[in-house]
Parts: C-alpha cells; sequence; structure tokens
C-alpha cells in the first residue's frame, strides 16, 4: 500500500521536502508493506515529531536523521578582567608601546593574577619577549611560546687568553665541524643520551610520534639568535658558583628544543583555542585547565621538552670541548621560555617566563649580550616584584626588517673587528645594531639580580653561514 501514498499526504504531516519523503518512501515500501496508509503516515509523524527516540533505530535511523537538530552548546564568550591586576615594569623607559600595550591586552585574560615586563621586553607572539604572567592553574603554551625550554648554559675551562689566541684556528673548527643551525640542520655523527632512554615518550601518541625527530634533531640548534660561542669569563667570589675568582674560558650555548618542542607548542595551543572564546587579538593566548587531560598532557609534553633542549646542550658542550680535549669545571645554565609552579603572594601559581630568567634568591642564570657586547652572569635576589624574574638579553631594539634596512654588513664586520670577535655564520638582522644596550638593561634590574661574573665573547657561531 506504500506505492499509494502521495506527496500531499506527506504535505498534511508538515513534510515537504522530495529528499525525506524519497526516504520515508523507501522505509516504508520495504520493511512497512503489510501496514495502512494511516499507519505508515503515523509511524512517519511519531519520527518526525520525536526524532531523537530514533536515533539509533536500525530501520528508521535514516529517516530520524532529516528531522534531527543536534543540540549545539554555545560557546560562552569568555569574560575578561575589569580589575586591576599587578603588572611591575622594569626599565619602562627601553620598552616600546607595542610591547607594553601587548602585556596589558594578556593581564586582561581572566587566570591572570599578576605580571611582570622586563627591561628587555620588545613585541612577540601571543605575549612579548621579556613578559612574565602568574595564572591560577592554568597555563598558555603562546606565553612559553614556540621554543619551549630555550635556554643559556655556560661550560668553564681552566684555560687561559693566551691559549685562546695561540689556537684560535682550532677553537673556530671545534665549533664548525660539532654544531649544527637553522630549521632541517642536524648534526653529521650519531648521537647518544639517555634523554631518549625515557618511558615517557610512551604516555601520548604525540610524544610517541615526536621521538624519532627529536632523536634526529639531538646536539643541534635553531636559527635567527641562537649561539655557540668561545669567549672569557671574569668570576667574582661567590659560594654559589662553586670557583674561585679569577679568569676563565667559557663555552656559551643558546637554543632551545627544536622541532620537537615547536611540535608540542602547536598542537597544544590548537586544542587551547579551540577551546575558548576569546576576542580576536587575544586567540594566541588561549589556556588550558591543568585539572582536564590537555592541560596536564602540556604539562608533561612542556617539561620533557625542557629536558630535550638540555639534553641538546650537553650534546653541544660535550661535542665541542672534546674536539678540544677540554675538561669541564663547571656549569653554569637556565631556561627562559618555560613555566613553573611557584608559590605567589602566598599561593601557588603558573609562573610563565616568554623570555625571562629565573631570578629566584641565590639561583644562578645568564644573561648575554650581542654577538660582539659581553653577557653577564647573576645570581637572583628573588623579588616578588618581578615574580622572581630577570631579562633573559638585551633584548631587540629594531625588528630584523628594520635592522636590515638601516645597518650594513660592513658595518657588523667593522664592529666584529672593532670588538676582536671572529663570526661564523650570523645573519645582518642579528647585527650587534639590532639590540639595545645591555649595561643599560642591567641598570634597570639592580633589584632583581647581582652580577658575579662577565662573559666577553670571541669566537661566535650562528645560523646562515655560507
Amino acid at each position: 500500500m506504500a506505492n499509494k501514498l502521495r506527496s500531499k499526504d506527506f504535505n498534511k504531516i508538515g513534510i515537504h521536502s522530495n529528499k525525506t519523503i524519497s526516504i520515508a518512501m523507501s522505509i516504508l515500501k520495504k520493511h512497512y508493506k503489510h501496514n495502512t496508509i494511516i499507519e505508515h503516515l503515523e509511524i512517519i509523524k511519531k519520527v518526525k515529531d520525536e526524532p531523537q527516540n530514533y536515533i539509533q533505530d536500525a530501520v528508521l535511523a535514516s529517516l530520524a536523521f532529516e528531522f534531527h537538530e543536534p543540540i549545539v552548546k554555545a560557546i560562552e564568550p569568555i569574560a575578561l578582567n575589569d580589575r586591576d591586576v599587578v603588572l611591575n615594569v622594569f626599565g619602562r623607559p627601553l620598552i616600546k608601546d607595542n610591547a607594553y600595550e601587548q602585556m596589558k591586552t594578556a593581564m586582561r585574560l581572566p587566570v591572570v593574577s599578576k605580571a611582570a615586563l622586563m627591561p628587555d621586553s620588545h613585541l612577540g607572539y601571543g605575549l612579548p619577549i621579556g613578559g612574565v604572567l602568574a595564572t591560577d592553574n592554568t597555563i598558555i603554551p603562546y606565553a612559553i611560546g614556540m621554543d619551549i625550554g630555550c635556554r643559556m648554559s655556560l661550560t668553564l675551562y681552566d684555560v687561559t687568553e693566551r691559549f685562546l689566541k695561540m689556537h684560535e684556528h682550532k677553537f673556530m673548527q671545534s665549533i664548525k665541524d660539532n654544531t649544527a643551525f637553522g630549521i632541517s640542520k642536524v648534526v653529521r655523527f650519531q648521537q647518544e643520551h639517555n634523554f631518549l632512554d625515557r618511558d615517557v615518550f610512551n604516555e601520548t601518541p604525540l610524544l610517541k610520534k615526536l621521538k624519532s625527530k627529536a632523536a634526529r634533531q639531538l646536539g643541534s640548534s635553531g636559527s635567527g639568535n641562537h649561539f655557540v660561542e668561545w669567549g672569557l669569563v671574569e668570576l667574582k667570589n661567590d659560594e654559589h658558583v662553586g670557583l674561585p675568582a679569577g679568569h676563565y674560558l667559557g663555552l656559551l650555548a643558546h637554543s632551545g628544543s627544536r622541532g620537537f618542542g615547536a611540535s608540542i607548542a602547536k598542537f597544544y595551543s590548537d586544542i587551547a583555542s579551540k577551546e575558548s572564546n576569546l576576542p580576536y587579538n587575544m586567540r594566541h593566548l588561549a589556556w588550558l585547565d591543568m585539572d582536564h587531560t590537555s592541560g596536564q598532557e602540556y604539562w608533561l609534553s612542556m617539561n620533557l621538552a625542557g629536558d630535550y633542549a638540555s639534553a641538546c646542550h650537553d650534546q653541544i658542550h660535550k661535542n665541542v670541548a672534546k674536539s678540544m680535549g677540554l675538561k669541564s669545571i663547571g656549569k653554569i645554565e637556565n631556561h627562559h621560555n618555560f613555566a613553573w609552579k611557584e608559590i605567589v603572594d602566598g599561593q601557588e601559581m603558573i609562573v610563565h617566563r616568554k623570555g625571562a630568567t629565573p631570578a629566584s634568591k641565590d639561583v644562578l642564570g645568564i644573561i648575554p649580550g650581542s654577538m660582539t657586547d659581553p653577557g653577564f652572569i647573576v645570581k637572583g635576589k628573588g623579588n616578588i616584584d618581578s615574580i622572581n624574574s630577570a631579562s633573559h638579553g638585551a633584548g631587540r631594539r629594531h625588528s630584523r626588517k628594520e635592522t636590515k634596512s638601516r645597518n650594513t654588513k660592513s658595518a657588523m664586520r667593522k664592529q666584529l673587528l672593532q670588538n676582536d670577535v671572529a663570526l661564523i655564520g650570523g645573519a645582518l638582522d642579528e647585527s650587534p645594531y639590532a639590540y639595545k644596550n645591555l649595561e643599560q638593561v642591567m641598570s634597570y634590574q639592580t633589584d632583581l639580580v647581582d652580577t658575579i661574573g662577565k662573559f666577553t665573547p670571541r669566537i661566535v657561531r650562528m645560523d646562515r653561514d655560507k
């Protein structure tokens, strides 16, 4: 009897779609051919009126989906801060307005409890470089950045300046032969480190997938402002260093977690963005709740990326020093793109440092200069106003584009010559001209750190060597 039904019969019960009528006719003809027309219409009307009851029905599901409108839960707009959050700024005259305003925007996040801006600050992606944020039980992937665990490490050797000058060519060769810079570059010989034996790689599908990339890039460095350099170290008397005051040779490296960390950052930042409804200009500041799976996975992965960056530095220092037959007598190191659980104003917070050096009481760190300017070994004072932080370098004074348009290679070579620095690689946009005066930057953070040593570069390697 199904074939006696007409479109007007369906129209009477509120069904006008030819597609829907066709699906209904097909079902009735196949499964209800012995029922009456009235029974047919009753069946169709029940499915139309209560489609949710038939979504799992083996026969009527396809018809039910014609009427079913899934309930889409609207994502509530995130209410931004309308209260005052403490922002302590160090070296405001050195900080451009765009970086300052970027930090003010980040402070409107409802999860932010306190913030600080270091004197080397400049415009970043999501959060300015030199920005420090304390949040309540949440973590913001882009407040740490793509290069998770980017860090400084300085190894000290009991070698004189005279020895360095006598064997300058060998020291240059030691860096050329045992380092690699750039996105796709790897060290030319097999690398081994117990980091790769850790079971944590099996904790998430992403980490398992990234293990081969980590193994391949172990011991290499990124591009941009990453470097490996030989230089002269002058130490003051300080019990926390563990060495007497005097002059030493130092091998200083600056790099992070390579493609391993970048992949983690992108993966979890995308998750955070999808789970939030921030305004367009704040989309890169989406956060993950530390009580949720995604937040816990990111925390695990971030810490592993930090350990990977440390392992890369281990390999760099070991490989370069081994080629010169040198043995370490001391090491100083610190992360500056990372997050830590710390007590802030009496409460545990997640402290994000994007381009900022940890400076808790008596904690050692390194604040480098440009390729020609000396950097400093520092000891933290534990200043809560800066959330126990200090600058991570001199900070850019000019953008890469501006540096290339206003500076020249000949001017850069002249500055290198004047400062007795041999450069391997290094692009014009990393010229000393691009950076603020580190002495001036340091003058704004005397309440944050004590200076206990100086590193003067002599042989510098960076990316883009010819």
